[in-house]
């Protein structure tokens, strides 16, 4: 280096420079760098996950990431972070969505390790399902689908299976009498809705689609239910070529579990008291036989779902 040079780097302005360049990001900017790494589809990352995407040292991001937990920007599960009640624009006012999203998280974590799809946990909001998690890791980018977005109820697996529980009426309330087709199996009248609606009721509450949201995309779902009705579904999505048959016992195994924690003491699968009179069950979603889900798929008659 030439003795101009040294001088140049010694004054007070190149100085000033160079302790600007070498500084750490501000509180704020390391915290939006963390709520970035979430911005991706995977909704669950682990301590590992985040400092290694942040580039944060591995206290500084566990610190900002108990911060994030507390003011409620981030949840915090047993195998990791996800988005939490701000970061979903639900603020305080959750209308329990938290609870339901507790309940459900080591079952969709066991449903997508298992299975090795994409699991969803969504709400029905009006004439949408709102999507409240979705786990699924690199695969998940295959799906258009995010935590805290929405989708018309009528062409997804996850809203049918809750507007199958809703009374015809208020069905027609939600959707009005115009339904958009998005592809061309779309279902695009109410009457046919109403007919696939039953068919849902008679499979026990299982819901498929391929391709009527989007082109390649297949889903099965089952609604997780009070007394009341449907308080939100649980569904696994592949490509078009996925034997959902197969994995469709585990979607009603762990929604029915889930309505159990949210509302316990009532008859599994139903969120109904004990006790109550229900309607006959014709045995366990858990032991279905090959045998079985032919019977149950057949009920359709089209086979539409296929």
């Amino acid at each position: 280096m030439t003795e101009a040079m040294m001088r140049e780097a010694a004054t007070p302005e190149a100085m000033t420079a160079s302790v600007r360049r070498e500084s750490p990001p501000s509180m704020i900017e390391r915290m939006t760098l963390i709520l970035d790494a979430f911005n991706g589809p995977t909704a669950r990352l682990t301590l590992e996950d985040v400092a290694r995407r942040t580039r944060l040292p591995r206290s500084t991001a566990h610190r900002i990431l108990d911060q994030l937990v507390r003011q409620r920007w981030l949840a915090h599960h047993s195998f990791g972070y996800g988005l939490g009640q701000r970061a979903l624009g639900l603020g305080g006012q959750d209308g329990g969505h938290g609870k339901i999203r507790e309940a459900a998280a080591p079952l969709l974590h066991e449903l997508q390790i298992t299975t090795g799809l994409i699991a969803h946990l969504a709400v029905l909001d009006g004439a949408e399902v709102f999507y409240l998690d979705k786990l699924g890791g690199r695969l998940a980018a295959s799906v258009p689908s995010r935590v805290g977005g929405r989708a018309p109820a009528h062409c997804t697996a996850l809203g049918k299976a809750m507007l199958a529980w809703l009374e015809p009426e208020q069905v027609d309330a939600l959707l009005g009498e115009n339904i958009s087709r998005f592809t061309s199996r779309t279902i695009g009248e109410l009457g046919t809705l109403h007919q696939e609606l039953h068919r849902i009721r008679q499979r026990r509450g299982l819901a498929f689609e391929r391709g009527e949201s989007f082109p390649g995309i297949a889903c099965v779902a089952a609604a997780i239910r009070s007394a009341e009705g449907p308080v939100a579904g649980i569904s696994l999505v592949g490509d078009v070529r996925t034997p959902l048959e197969n994995v469709a016992p585990l979607v009603v195994t762990a929604a029915r579990e889930t309505a159990q924690i949210l509302f316990p003491g009532s008859a599994p699968g139903t969120g109904r008291p004990r006790g109550r009179r229900v309607a006959p069950r014709h045995g366990d979603e858990s032991s279905w036989s090959p045998e079985t889900m032919n019977r149950l798929l057949a009920v359709d008659g089209r086979g539409d779902w296929m």
